[in-house]
């Protein structure tokens, strides 16, 4: 799952620390981001685009990993005055001085990580619109941990390392996030199959090891089976039936993902990224990656730098 994130994040997360006061319904347009809002405060409405709205209270978490056209308002029925806005942050009514006249409604953490819309990994493709965490007493301890140490560091940004410290904890955020959801979803009735399913399959979860830690070696199905000591075919089954496409697809998949990312974020030669995600042979690398993105790896570093 780290992975997996580092290879989807682009740019810098931002947060900050929101004040609202009745009435209040702020709509945001749909943007290619992941945010989430977190009530430290109060209580407020999540406003989807499609379905009902969502009530949060003090602790809950609402994610939405795609970045979704969503509101944010005192109560469903209380009218929007303004436009969607793009979402880059929440309006802080301590900034107007008639609403910072008026008690807070609920206070909140409020963020966006940037994300790789391109090639999404199946596993943020296995996210629904909004992840809804509501807050209970000795449940996912790490994600309230961070969250506190989050708004803490908000309030005292001024201190030295407060810029690296911030960013080390919207990481942190984030891997929470998504841990509390998999493991919630493994509990749940849905969990047969899937990347909740997959993470917390010895045998699956043993092979995607293997693949992400040395992507350039030259698996086969026999290896990566001999990893969890199943056979080939029981393996490959498994596999198949949890992750949704063969070991070895999924390997040049994750390759080519990798590949990606060192060519948004290094310097490195096209013929050194070929070798580390495992191509002897540039040229044979530059066919697999114009096939998977459309352009050789030059091209895409010029399009993307």
């Amino acid at each position: 799952m780290s992975d997996v994130v580092s290879a989807a994040r682009t740019g810098r997360p931002h947060s900050g620390r929101v004040v609202k006061s009745a009435p209040f319904a702020e709509w945001f347009a749909p943007v290619p981001s992941a945010g989430f809002h977190i009530v430290l405060q109060g209580t407020c409405w999540l406003l989807p685009s499609q379905g009902e709205p969502i009530a949060l209270g003090p602790g809950d978490v609402a994610f939405l990993p795609r970045g979704s056209a969503h509101g944010l308002a005192d109560d469903p029925s209380t009218p929007a005055s303004d436009p969607p806005a793009t979402f880059t942050g929440v309006r802080d009514d301590r900034a107007d001085e008639t609403s910072a006249k008026r008690p807070p409604t609920v206070v909140m953490l409020c963020g966006a990580y940037l994300l790789d819309g391109s090639r999404p990994h199946p596993l943020l493709n296995d996210l629904p619109e909004v992840i809804h965490l509501p807050t209970r007493v000795g449940c996912h301890r790490e994600l309230r941990a961070a969250i506190e140490l989050l708004g803490v560091e908000l309030d005292n940004d001024a201190r030295p390392g407060s810029d690296t410290i911030l960013l080390t904890l919207l990481d942190l955020l984030l891997l929470y996030i998504l841990r509390a959801w998999f493991e919630q979803r493994r509990l749940s009735s849905h969990s047969a199959t899937g990347w909740a399913a997959a993470l917390h399959d010895p045998a699956v979860a043993a092979a995607l090891r293997a693949i992400h830690g040395d992507p350039s070696r030259q698996w086969t199905v026999e290896e990566l089976g001999a990893q969890t000591r199943l056979s080939r075919a029981a393996f490959a089954r498994r596999f198949i039936h949890l992750v949704g496409q063969p070991p070895l697809t999924y390997l040049t998949w994750w390759r080519m993902t990798t590949a990606a990312r060192l060519l948004r974020t290094s310097d490195a030669p096209v013929n050194t990224i070929a070798q580390q995600v495992g191509y002897s042979s540039q040229y044979t690398f530059t066919h697999a990656f114009k096939r998977q993105y459309g352009s050789p790896p030059g091209g895409y570093r010029r399009h993307v730098g």
